[in-house]
């Protein structure tokens, strides 16, 4: 891969003030002062808000604790999506800090997974990169991995330790040379204003004629109406970690620096602010 470090690292580094507040209708002992928190963007909620948890169960009574669970304005909040998707998705266009309304009852069944273990977010993650893998390189390289090799990139992931993920990611990030780029590019398209969950399909890197397919390329395939509105005024934007990249942006460039760590390119599609 071309080796762009500097945008690895922000991309790694990318975090969200977050201010954490007790749902009014939870049973406390005395009143729950909210939490605030610098949210790392690639993480996963379920893996970073022990401190949360900690911090709201000191006034919580016991018996009125059951498995927490996160929304934001009415909106639960999947913690099996990573963060700064779920920021970009549902809030990036708000003020900051991020404002989280934290729950401990009721859990909504319909809307959300059970998560009890990180062995549930670890075995997600590895599902993840396993699918994209067999997009990019039809599994070769996750399979010639060890077994240590698939706990560094998880342990690099829940530890935040980017030399540590990133030792061992490059070589989920290369192809060999006569290929310009990978079989197909791991994508899926979150829009705000759906009930689906996203959209994936199989889009190769580079077109029949050789040249590079871009991120406009890819939109206009998967979701045209991202990039062509019919009176030309564009009312969406589309966010990957947090900025709007250029159409043009080569998707294979993309794939290899802006992926999150699960080694999927997460697109949100929301309505363009109208003011």
């Amino acid at each position: 891969m071309t080796d762009d470090k500097d945008v690895l690292r922000d991309v790694w580094f990318g975090r969200i003030p977050t201010c954490f507040t007790l749902y009014q209708d939870e049973i406390t002992e005395r009143e729950a002062e909210p939490y605030y928190l610098l949210l790392p963007r690639i993480s996963y909620l379920t893996l970073v808000t022990d401190k949360v948890k900690k911090h709201f169960q000191k006034v919580m009574r016991q018996e009125e604790v059951s498995e927490i669970w996160f929304e934001y304005e009415g909106t639960p909040l999947k913690w099996h999506y990573p963060i700064g998707l779920l920021f970009d998705l549902h809030a990036s266009n708000t003020a900051l800090p991020w404002s989280i309304t934290v729950h401990f009852k009721n859990f909504p069944e319909k809307d959300l997974l059970h998560c009890h273990s990180k062995d549930v977010i670890e075995a997600h993650f590895m599902a993840c990169i396993k699918e994209a893998d067999a997009l990019k390189h039809k599994s070769q390289v996750i399979n010639e991995m060890q077994k240590k090799d698939h706990k560094q990139l998880w342990m690099g992931l829940q530890n935040d330790k980017f030399e540590q993920f990133w030792a061992i990611n490059r070589k989920l990030m290369e192809y060999p040379p006569e290929d310009s780029g990978f079989r197909y590019i791991p994508f899926r398209i979150y829009q705000a204003t759906t009930e689906r969950p996203f959209v994936q399909k199989l889009f190769r890197p580079i077109a029949s004629g050789g040249q590079l397919h871009t991120l406009g390329d890819l939109l206009k395939d998967v979701c045209p109406s991202a990039v062509t509105s019919e009176d030309g005024e564009q009312k969406t934007q589309v966010m990957i970690h947090g900025i709007e990249p250029m159409l043009e942006t080569p998707i294979q460039w993309l794939s290899e620096h802006m992926s999150y760590p699960d080694n999927f390119l997460h697109i949100s599609i929301i309505p363009r602010p109208t003011d």
